[in-house]
């Protein structure tokens, strides 16, 4: 899946794309129906909301779940980012966010390259997150929210959130927010929240300044997020574990479009069980040779 020339340009000067219902109801399916018995494991890799057995996020589906193996290696999730960033790329991340009915709490105001920098010393920002919509997103059950244009501000100096929610988060300061919001059009489009059915596509930059409100709707909000790294741009600490920052630098090898709809054989290396290196970690001290 490749980029045009005006994408190109929207992306640069926005920070995001957006590609409403680029996932058929059939494929969007085959994902859906896995999440339920993903949550409801008690491993690490689920991650529950503050005072809730809600899950907020569950990581690394893709070395356990077929289904999510193959979304892993779909090739309009992994592309898109190739083409922008021009080179082949590797998962940093992988995780199912759970903003489910009632109980989605908040995610604050922040840069994904941001914790990206700070936790696992990602040398520059030449990665990004795309992210499918698993359920329908409204203005009602925590669309994500961004400011347009705000990754040409570059790195932004954040702070360590560790008590607002249940997953800690590098997060940007009040006064800066309003200023980036003002900047990009205040009340008239200086927040953007893009909305859209069931198999709907976002691409965004690892810079871009976003959020999402709590769903006190009825409505579950549940989206899959690719965070792709650039293969030279490959994390340098272990400090997070495996499961959540992975280590396996190797370039990405793309399925057929139609994966999601047919047998492809891929990998599963956690199908078993969390493996006990998957949990270790290395001291703030220790780096990673380049």
């Amino acid at each position: 899946m490749k980029l045009s020339t005006a994408q190109h340009r929207q992306f640069d000067r926005d920070g995001y794309l957006f590609f409403p219902g680029l996932f058929s109801a059939d494929e969007t399916r085959t994902l859906t129906e896995a999440v339920p018995e993903l949550y409801s494991r008690r491993e690490a890799y689920n991650v529950r909301e503050k005072g809730s057995d809600a899950v907020r996020t569950n990581f690394a589906a893709h070395m356990y779940s077929e289904p999510f193996a193959k979304l892993a290696r779909h090739p309009r999730m992994v592309e898109p980012v190739a083409d922008l960033l021009g080179e082949e790329l590797y998962m940093h991340q992988f995780k199912i966010n759970g903003k489910m009915a009632f109980e989605g709490d908040v995610w604050q105001w922040h840069q994904d390259y941001g914790t990206w920098r700070n936790d696992d010393q990602m040398p520059t920002e030449r990665a990004m997150n795309v992210a499918i919509f698993l359920d329908d997103v409204n203005e009602y059950n925590g669309p994500l929210m961004f400011i347009p244009g705000s990754h040409k501000r570059g790195v932004i100096d954040a702070k360590h959130d560790l008590t607002t929610t249940s997953y800690p988060l590098w997060t940007v300061d009040n006064e800066l927010i309003r200023q980036l919001v003002d900047r990009a059009g205040g009340k008239n489009g200086g927040i953007v929240a893009p909305k859209g059915p069931a198999g709907s596509m976002i691409l965004f930059h690892s810079c871009l300044v976003h959020a999402s409100g709590s769903n006190l709707s009825p409505f579950n909000r549940v989206a899959v997020y690719l965070s792709l790294c650039a293969v030279s741009n490959h994390i340098r600490r272990h400090k997070r574990p495996e499961y959540i920052a992975h280590r396996d630098f190797t370039p990405i090898p793309c399925l057929p479009d139609d994966c999601l709809l047919r047998d492809y054989p891929v990998e599963l290396p956690w199908k078993d069980g969390l493996p006990a290196s998957a949990l270790q970690t290395t001291s703030d001290d220790q780096r990673i040779a380049a």
